[in-house]
């Protein structure tokens, strides 16, 4: 980390020494004259030569980011800066999934009032938590005669959470079973929306009579409301596989990717409406979210999100019963490609444990184009692939007929239908054997 002579300046002094050797020797006094230039520059880089190595410093304007944004990663060469320091020049090794500005991730900068700040645009394409490495920052001085090459700040983590589309869903829920969200319930209680008018009955507050009705019939009548109610919403997310390519916020999506981002989109929607959501991790026996609401519990929610990844812990049925026991009353997403068996049936285990369930389906509609056929046999795999896919199908059947409904996840609107269906089912009166 000492100032060390460039290779301009050893051909510099090489070149000038040869030809003053030549002039004297042969007494060539056009030698002495290409020479003593060459000689004079070495000489001048040598007489500035730095003696003191310049600090470096870096930050990120923002190291929480959504898919897509951007922000500055700054480097501020300061310190003891030696005024015989002509240039900085600063390169980011390449990471992926982070685009640069300039694309080369490579600035430099004349020094200037004794400082130097170096600004390099930094744009995040894909969820996860992932490291910018340290910087090559090389000082030079006057004449590029000499340079070192400056050890930079610490190495710098950016935490890019799972860019939430514009989803929105039908306000009605299954069985809505608390007291505080923003869905109307099957009830008459207390709640902000208008149910009818009816006579007044003991144990009815003063405040619910409506006087013009009661002035108008003579009798005292109350203003009746349904009762606001919220649900609790279980995201099940499977990570215990991914299939598809992914190319980031402008490309194509995995299966994991698109599960990641819908789970984000849902748990921001129903938060956003009163309700409680829990995350549920597959390939995590640790990783979850406990039910809450708010929007502390949807950034919670999102850090859990940014860790998600198929290397976690494959689970069986009986495991995934155990170790994530679901309330009877819940409003159950799974967001899954539904090629595993053990999620097949962990769904059917929640539909008899009386779960309303709905399936998103994750798996990609080009799924068949992005097979690698090269470490696979060109003949035999695509035809055992669609024999999966016919497998799959009969599957999806039989959910269908536990009453799990399967839908492809399509952003906004993917589940207003089904929605509107099971808080059909759920409103119909059910006859006791």
């Amino acid at each position: 980390m000492t100032w060390r002579p460039t290779h301009a300046q050893v051909r510099a002094v090489t070149l000038a020494a040869a030809l003053l050797v030549v002039a004297v020797l042969a007494r060539r006094p056009d030698a002495a004259v290409i020479g003593l230039p060459l000689a004079f520059v070495a000489v001048w880089g040598r007489y500035f030569r730095p003696r003191e190595r310049p600090e470096v410093s870096s930050e990120l304007d923002s190291d929480v980011l959504f898919e897509g944004q951007a922000t500055t990663y700054r480097l501020q060469v300061s310190g003891t800066l030696d005024p015989d320091i002509d240039m900085v020049v600063a390169a980011l090794p390449r990471t992926p999934w982070f685009r640069y500005d300039p694309m080369q991730a490579a600035i430099a900068e004349p020094v200037a009032d004794g400082t130097v700040s170096l600004e390099v645009g930094v744009r995040s394409e894909r969820w996860g938590l992932r490291q910018l490495e340290r910087p090559n920052v090389i000082a030079t001085s006057v004449l590029g005669a000499y340079r070192v090459q400056v050890q930079s700040g610490a190495t710098l983590t950016v935490r890019t959470l799972p860019l939430r589309e514009g989803f929105e869903a039908v306000d009605s829920v299954p069985r809505p079973a608390g007291l505080v969200g923003l869905h109307r319930s099957r009830r008459p209680g207390e709640g902000t929306e208008l149910a009818g008018m009816r006579p007044f009955r003991t144990g009815d507050r003063l405040r619910r009579i409506n006087w013009s009705v009661s002035a108008r019939t003579r009798e005292l009548h109350v203003t009746s409301t349904w009762s606001d109610r919220d649900t609790e919403v279980v995201i099940l997310l499977d990570t215990g596989i991914e299939v598809g390519i992914s190319e980031g916020i402008d490309g194509r999506s995995s299966s994991l990717d698109t599960a990641v981002r819908a789970a984000a989109s849902i748990a921001e929607h129903y938060l956003r409406h009163g309700d409680r959501v829990r995350l549920v991790d597959t390939g995590s026996v640790v990783r979850g979210v406990r039910a809450g609401s708010g929007r502390a519990h949807l950034r919670r929610i999102l850090d859990v999100l940014v860790h998600a990844d198929r290397k976690g812990r494959q689970q069986d049925e009986a495991q995934l019963a155990r170790r994530h026991r679901v309330r009877p009353d819940s409003l159950v997403l799974v967001l899954s490609p539904l090629l595993r068996q053990s999620i097949l049936g962990y769904i059917v285990t929640l539909v008899h444990s009386g779960c309303t369930v709905i399936a998103v389906d994750t798996l990609p509609t080009d799924v068949a184009d992005v097979i690698d056929l090269e470490q696979h046999d060109a003949t035999a795999w695509p035809l055992a692939w669609r024999l999966r896919l016919l497998e799959r199908r009969a599957e999806l059947d039989r959910l269908g007929d536990l009453g799990v409904p399967t839908v492809p996840w399509r952003g906004a609107g993917t589940l207003d239908e089904v929605l509107r269906d099971a808080a059909r089912v759920a409103a119909a009166p059910r006859i006791r054997s």
